[in-house]
């Protein structure tokens, strides 16, 4: 029960304060997880985001189930999901049902305080994480050469493409090295069964929902099954099934979207918003549980067959690089980009990023300050 409470207290918190996208998500769980909790290293954490980068679905919402379930099993990997996910689909399935339209929310100087500390949560990341992954002259390059792939090739394949093209170039370049002494618990394992009935249920549900008439309920897990990237880049089929089929007007589509960029926590819940306008509460809960339910299916096969290949370690050392690059290419965009737009605001990232990285006062009391800075200052 108390390693429950630990998941619950974590992911509580998180999912109330995890401003600035998935890239930013990352940062915080690095923070929390791996330098205050010490629930794993640097390099098992690597691991999992870059198996999360893999699949299809929301990266970040993935490796938050992950950590959940190394850390108090099963319980532990559907109430990391829940409190991560509850509040932003909460807010997203009120706006839907009662507030459509209104897009001054997303506009007020708070939020533009907190998606400029997310600036300073993601650089911090991305630098404590370059010390230890893309430390050497091999994986520097390859960050750095990830990094300009990912900016320059707009398509939704990229990312997974550089992490495979790194673990390549990992695999042939690494396989004579000594990894240091991890003194963290190893990742706890998923069984053989449990991964293969998750794999079939993953197909089932993919090839069968429409086939038996449940389109809505299809739409949702579709949109989270098959879009690599995560975050914005599901947007565009989301619209095709909810303007294009004629659920809602182009209007209270675009509406939702901005709201949704002013929330905490995963992208992905804009699927609440969808549920709620086309079809009241129950629909917003189909869509938010149809959208997530792959990555849960596919995170859990995942990580069975991730410990099955301890031989392709040399090759997670390359993606673990990419990796660093992804997380520098988002760091710019769309982290910096949307967050960053006149000198206030660069002056609270820096802040941010000092009061993380050097001052090293709370997470919650740097973003609540962020907020603050915001309310007054833009």
């Amino acid at each position: 029960m108390s390693r429950i409470a630990d998941v619950a207290k974590s992911f509580g918190y998180l999912g109330l304060t995890s401003f600035g996208g998935p890239t930013a998500h990352l940062g915080y769980f690095r923070n929390e997880f791996v330098e205050k909790k010490k629930w794993l290293s640097d390099r098992t954490y690597a691991d999992v985001v870059a198996l999360a980068q893999f699949l299809p679905g929301p990266a970040s919402s993935q490796v938050g189930m992950a950590l959940g379930y190394h850390r108090a099993s099963w319980p532990g990997m559907a109430l990391s999901w829940f409190l991560f996910t509850a509040p932003s689909a909460l807010v997203l399935a009120f706006f839907g049902l009662f507030l459509a339209g209104d897009q001054n929310i997303a506009e007020s100087g708070w939020i533009a305080g907190l998606l400029a500390a997310a600036v300073g949560v993601v650089f911090h990341a991305v630098s404590a994480m370059a010390k230890s992954m893309a430390n050497t002259a091999l994986t520097a390059t390859i960050a750095v050469a990830a990094a300009i792939a990912v900016l320059a090739i707009d398509v939704p394949w990229t990312m997974m493409g550089v992490i495979l093209i790194a673990g390549i170039i990992g695999f042939f370049a690494f396989r004579g090295d000594k990894d240091e002494a991890d003194d963290t618990p190893e990742f706890r394992p998923v069984s053989q069964g449990v991964a293969i009935a998750c794999l079939v249920l993953f197909f089932g549900l993919l090839f069968a929902l429409r086939p038996l008439g449940f389109d809505r309920a299809a739409a949702y897990y579709e949109s989270g099954a098959l879009v690599f990237g995560g975050g914005h880049v599901v947007l565009p089929l989301l619209e095709s099934y909810a303007v294009g089929d004629g659920w809602m007007t182009q209007q209270e589509f675009l509406a939702g979207y901005s709201v949704a960029q002013a929330v905490p926590g995963p992208l992905f819940t804009f699927a609440s918003y969808l549920g709620a306008v086309d079809g009241g509460v129950w629909g917003s809960v189909l869509a938010t549980v149809m959208i997530f339910l792959p990555s849960f299916l596919l995170m859990t096969a995942g990580l069975h067959f991730w410990h099955r290949f301890d031989f392709l370690r040399p090759a997670f050392k390359g993606a673990n690089a990419a990796v660093v690059g992804l997380l520098l290419a988002a760091l710019y965009d769309p982290v910096f980009t949307h967050g960053v737009t006149n000198i206030a605001s660069l002056a609270i990232a820096a802040v941010t990023w000092l009061a993380l990285a050097q001052w090293k006062l709370p997470p919650w009391a740097v973003m609540a300050g962020a907020a603050l800075a915001g309310w007054i200052l833009l």
